[in-house]
């Protein structure tokens, strides 16, 4: 009993240290983001940011691109999220329920297409997005994200629907309803961990993404957060770079998925404890 309790306590304490590494650099950007320059250059650290004030932020949020970026920002993440989970949510169904001609085919179409490199495929991009007039737009990089995001995301979902029997929709039907009452009322309702958690990884990747962005969005008008802290960065190079001013700017950035992820955890603990099934 006193050994299981001492590998209980080691193995704990080692997660403990490996949070600790995985917090820390966000702890030590807003921790950097609070304190002025010289502070920051100093060669003895300061952990405990006393004496920190908001000036950095406030000189970021003064830069008049800062919330255009954000809107394009939001504009194109929700798009891509809402659109994602649609298309993936359907292909899902389709592929994990139904068996007709074609869906050996389609499944081995979305893996392939997963092993493509993104960088091959900019120039193909840019010059398809210009023919169309969607340049500098929030559509046109919503589609190319939609794209790029989709085929994981179904790859995802299936393995949700995969794992809902479907001896539940044939009992609901036993007792009275149909096939899509039976799919609405009983497995759909299981699926929201597996709704939530692809529209966690189709979030992440819309909202951090850059090189596709940077392909797209040329125009110094329509750029997305992570352009925008890229030319903060460059901007404040040209007068020796204010380090303090940089991380209050990529708090701002991160701050939103920070926000993001405190309100799906909960929401994603209560679908997988409402998912649950009684023998």
């Amino acid at each position: 009993m006193r050994r299981s309790t001492v590998v209980r306590t080691l193995w704990s304490a080692l997660a403990v240290v490996i949070a600790l590494g995985w917090v820390f650099p966000v702890y030590w950007m807003v921790n950097s983001s609070l304190l002025p320059t010289s502070r920051l250059e100093s060669f003895i650290p300061t952990f405990i940011p006393f004496g920190g004030s908001l000036d950095n932020f406030t000189a970021a949020l003064a830069d008049g691109d800062f919330y255009s970026a954000l809107g394009m920002s939001v504009a194109i993440t929700l798009i891509t999220v809402f659109f994602c989970l649609v298309f993936a949510f359907f292909a899902a169904v389709a592929i994990s329920r139904f068996r007709f001609r074609g869906r050996k085919s389609f499944i081995v179409a979305v893996l392939l297409v997963q092993m493509l490199p993104a960088e091959g495929l900019f120039i193909a991009q840019y010059k398809m997005m210009s023919s169309v007039g969607l340049l500098n737009s929030v559509g046109g990089v919503s589609i190319i994200y939609i794209a790029a995001v989709v085929p994981f995301t179904i790859w995802m979902l299936r393995g949700f629907v995969t794992g809902i029997p479907v001896d539940l929709e044939e009992a609901a039907m036993v007792d009275g309803l149909s096939r899509t009452q039976a799919f609405l009322r009983i497995t759909f309702p299981l699926l929201a961990p597996g709704l939530i958690a692809s529209g966690v990884y189709a979030f992440l990747q819309a909202w951090n993404e850059f090189t596709v962005a940077l392909v797209l969005l040329p125009a110094e008008a329509s750029q997305t957060l992570p352009l925008w802290l890229r030319g903060f960065v460059q901007a404040s190079a040209t007068r020796a770079t204010d380090w303090g001013q940089v991380m209050a700017a990529s708090t701002l950035v991160a701050v939103p998925v920070i926000i993001f992820f405190l309100i799906v955890q909960g929401r994603l603990t209560s679908g997988l404890v409402s998912g649950a099934v009684k023998g």
